[in-house]
């Protein structure tokens, strides 16, 4: 592992901070530790490699944007669309995050302890291995997995809530969402259908419960026997007769 590189991001413009950290990565930082982060945006886009970024404050938007490796840990919220269109690597959050989580992300993992915004996961999608996955520890506002293509969302609802958003898997076309607890048929979205969760979904998802579970430093002997509801595409072109006739 290469040296720790610390910067103090107190007062400092998103420019010249995101300039200092991807010298750092150029330098062959294994791990980069920034201070006093307040609202700087683009945190972390664009890096390649294996490098682990701690961010210390609440990092602005678009953190991590089309990363390609690196580890990102967020001691805080975050704001709208960490992990926006990610390759690869991991965002993991502390805190809550805002709107649009895991825009259009296409590799990786998002792991977000606490609660987010609308359209979680909004227009995720995979192709061959690359299969992004997006776990919500707390719960997600209206439109999550909004035009999904792909992927694997997950919401543990581990502060007790039911699940309360409406328009869930709107549009959706590819991959899965998984809630904890009964989804109620009047909350998802055009182009969205339910399903129990069986035996082999839950081995299938228990790895990445526990990565989460362990990521946090959390028991997931509870989340792991959870009931959850399986939410996938009833089709493959949810508004075929919207836009085309055939």
């Amino acid at each position: 592992m290469g040296k720790t590189v610390t910067i103090d991001a107190k007062g400092m413009h998103y420019t010249p901070l995101n300039k200092k950290i991807r010298q750092a990565v150029a330098d062959g930082a294994g791990e980069i530790i920034i201070d006093n982060v307040l609202g700087q945006r683009f945190i972390g886009n664009g890096l390649r490699g294996d490098a682990t970024i701690v961010v210390n404050g609440v990092p602005g938007g678009d953190l991590c944007m089309f990363m390609s490796g690196p580890t990102c840990i967020v001691h805080g919220n975050a704001d709208h669309a960490p992990g926006n269109t990610m390759n690869a690597g991991k965002v993991i959050i502390h805190g809550s995050a805002g709107d649009a989580v895991a825009h259009s992300m296409r590799g990786g993992t998002v792991f977000v302890r606490g609660n987010i915004g609308y359209r979680g996961g909004i227009h995720m999608k995979q192709y061959d291995d690359k299969r992004p996955i997006l776990v919500v520890g707390g719960n997600a506002q209206s439109f999550l997995g909004e035009y999904m293509a792909g992927g694997l969302l997950i919401v543990l609802g581990m502060d007790g809530s039911e699940y309360f958003g409406r328009g869930v898997g709107s549009g959706i076309h590819g991959g899965e969402i998984v809630i904890r607890g009964d989804v109620d048929g009047s909350r998802l979205g055009v182009g969205a259908k339910k399903l129990p969760l069986t035996e082999d979904d839950r081995q299938r998802i228990a790895p990445v419960i526990r990565e989460f579970a362990g990521a946090f430093d959390l028991d997931p002997a509870e989340l792991l026997n959870a009931e959850f509801t399986r939410i996938v595409p009833a089709s493959a072109r949810p508004f075929a007769g919207k836009y085309t006739w055939e």
